[in-house]
């Protein structure tokens, strides 16, 4: 009987996983899955590690993990070292529609203590951005009910309008994809050089009404570089078509997803703290394109030693070849 080495059995676990994927995730994947567009003969991965009890790990190894690029199994890397990036941009998106009713006042408070009481990022570090609702809180005029409205781009912590969130009422449609692509244009407008931008954002997930599609408004995060820390506001705590989106918004940009209460225990303004930790344990790996083929290149980070490890990332990249 053969016997394998530790590192190439699990070599052949990553392999195994590939080969058994269920074909319904993969469209799924596919059909939420955001890009990052390149041209050049790199690939350049940013990531964190958290171990069983989702806590991130603040020593990783490149011997700790393979990449699968498609149907391709990378370990050799050009590179791979800490990431760059020292602090944060947050963009807080809240959604005041009238899907969310059941939850909206506890979610609203927990935005206000996130805004207020989240001393782990500075005063320029933080806007909040909110669609839906009615007019009722002073937030925004009835007819620009369908537009995200900036309520602070900077000094949120002393501003009226975050002030006057739990007078708000939750009302109208919900144009979640439109808002999710106006928040990305936002931060790519205002980041700071150095600094990873975090979009929070507080809603049950629905769409009832966009411009866009789910694809879009993903791709236009990832096309922005930022990272979706989701926080689930449905009312069941049941899985749904709501859930199912935020938890997908958070994976494929390699951000996280809060489940509705269950993970907050500890107040909401632990979500800024947990973000900057997952910020000191980042790293980046770069590698050499494994395939000269134009468009979609799946890809994730798996263990290779330590199964119970989980690595957040971008799930794929778009690749155009030179001249085309």
């Amino acid at each position: 009987m053969r016997k394998y080495s530790p590192a190439c059995f699990a070599l052949l676990l990553v392999l195994f996983a590939l080969t058994n994927l269920s074909p319904a995730e993969d469209n799924l994947d596919s059909a939420l899955a955001p890009t990052y567009r390149t041209s050049a003969s790199e690939v350049r991965v940013t990531f964190f590690a958290t171990d069983e009890k989702n806590r991130p790990l603040d020593t990783v190894t490149k011997s700790d993990f393979a990449i699968v690029d498609g149907e391709r199994v990378v370990r050799n890397f050009r590179s791979f070292a800490h990431a760059e990036d020292s602090t944060l941009d947050v963009v807080v998106l809240v959604d005041l529609s009238e899907s969310v009713a059941p939850s909206f006042r506890v979610a609203v408070n927990d935005v206000v203590q996130l805004v207020v009481r989240g001393q782990a990022v500075g005063e320029d570090q933080i806007a909040v951005l909110c669609f839906g609702g009615t007019a009722g809180g002073g937030l925004q005029p009835a007819s620009a009910a369908l537009r995200p409205a900036v309520l602070c781009s900077s000094g949120c912590r002393a501003s009226d309008a975050v002030a006057k969130l739990p007078a708000a009422k939750s009302g109208g449609v919900t144009p979640l994809f439109d808002a999710l692509t106006f928040a990305a244009e936002f931060i790519a407008d205002h980041r700071r050089m150095g600094a990873r931008p975090v979009l929070i954002l507080f809603s049950d997930g629905k769409d009832t009404y966009s411009l866009h599609s789910a694809n879009e408004a993903l791709q236009a995060a990832q096309d922005a570089g930022v990272l979706i820390y989701s926080v689930d506001m449905g009312a069941s705590g049941r899985p749904n078509a709501g859930s199912l989106f935020l938890l997908k918004a958070s994976e494929s940009t390699g951000g996280r997803y809060f489940a509705p209460r269950a993970s907050l225990n500890d107040g909401v303004a632990c979500l800024l703290n947990t973000a900057l930790e997952d910020l000191r344990a980042s790293y980046v790996v770069t590698y050499d394109l494994p395939s000269q083929e134009a468009g979609f290149h799946p890809l994730r980070l798996l263990p290779t030693h330590n199964l119970h490890l989980t690595f957040h990332s971008r799930n794929g990249y778009n690749y155009q070849p030179s001249g085309e």
